[in-house]
């Protein structure tokens, strides 16, 4: 293995300890390296604060500020040229004169892409990019998706019976899922943005759609109400962290609640998906009800796909499972009775 593999490789391992706090920013570690001996390391902590580089060079010991100059810094992700939250990481790096920077990816971001690697090699600094570049890019796949397709990334959650069931047919609610996995599932709402679920689930399951089960931020909840007939008094609506409700009569804001009217005549999946573009939201989870998985299958809207299987469960007469197309299996895990398969749309 190369030398500058192993330590992007350690950017990225450093970049990993951002997950559930940066988004909708990128996860970005950052190396510094003086003679093969790694004399600073940093990454993105949090959304709004200090980036990456700015952590990394900071976390040099007081001793060894005199060799930032003769160091090279190695960052997952092109810095930043730009004022946004935070100044140009590019100008630090610039300020310490730096002479040398290994680059894991371009950032896709139109305020950035190339810009930052542009104004480093003016300054008369070495850049070499592309080092793991695909790890690079799988690391921050959401944010990859959101600006070069303008689109969320949008994956797909649900449990089922051994005889591929999701409910009984009626009111009455099926526990299909053990504790380890529903666990799980609060994690994964935990490492999304946010979070969909139709009326019907809304309605009978009432859930709360946080992740009181695992650390980070709660996910924005998004929930298709098209005639707005949800009552106020659901879980849902008890304003503790954002919801969007995608309907068909009004536009209205207040505190934590949003309702976003979306065109009755037109591509209702495809207008969820413009509106969470436009509200800078890159992923989404979506858990139900069937109607709503099945509508985001059908119309080949989706990128990743979790379904939760109770081998020991059978429901009989009850709401049959969405349907997968088009889908590859990339990974399985058994957790007690639960069988849990990974899916990427082909």
């Amino acid at each position: 293995m190369l030398i500058d593999e192993v330590y992007m490789y350690r950017c990225i391992e450093l970049a990993k300890l951002g997950k559930n706090f940066v988004a909708p920013n990128p996860m970005v570690g950052a190396v510094l390296v003086y003679e093969d001996k790694i004399i600073g390391e940093g990454y993105h902590q949090q959304y709004g604060k200090a980036h990456a580089e700015v952590n990394c060079i900071n976390s040099v010991a007081a001793a060894n500020e005199h060799l930032i100059a003769e160091s090279v810094l190695y960052v997952s992700l092109e810095p930043c040229a730009h004022y946004g939250k935070t100044p140009p990481c590019v100008d630090l790096i610039i300020k310490h004169n730096i002479k040398k920077v290994v680059i894991g990816s371009r950032d896709p971001f139109e305020a950035v892409n190339g810009r930052g690697i542009e104004k480093l090699e003016s300054a008369g600094v070495f850049v070499r990019a592309g080092i793991l570049e695909d790890e690079c890019k799988e690391l921050n796949k959401r944010f990859f998706m959101f600006h070069t397709k303008r689109k969320p990334f949008v994956i797909l959650k649900w449990a089922q019976t051994s005889d591929y069931k999701i409910a009984n047919i009626g009111n009455e609610r099926l526990l299909i899922s053990n504790d380890i996995s529903n666990r799980l599932v609060h994690q994964w709402r935990s490492e999304e943005q946010a979070v969909l679920v139709g009326t019907n689930t809304a309605l009978l399951d009432n859930p709360f759609l946080n992740n009181r089960l695992w650390t980070g931020n709660h996910p924005v909840r998004l929930v298709l109400d098209c005639s707005l007939k949800l009552p106020s008094d659901l879980h849902i609506f008890n304003q503790q962290q954002k919801t969007i409700v995608f309907n068909f009569l009004r536009n209205e804001e207040r505190n934590n609640l949003l309702f976003y009217k979306i065109e009755e005549k037109e591509n209702c999946i495809q207008q969820i998906l413009n509106a969470c573009y436009t509200l800078n939201i890159q992923s989404i989870l979506i858990e139900g009800g069937a109607k709503i998985l099945q509508s985001f299958i059908d119309e080949n809207c989706w990128d990743e796909a979790r379904i939760i299987t109770n081998s020991k469960l059978i429901a009989g007469n009850g709401l049959c499972a969405p349907v997968l197309k088009n889908c590859k299996l990339t990974a399985e895990q058994n957790l007690l009775n639960d069988t849990i398969q990974y899916f990427e749309h082909e």
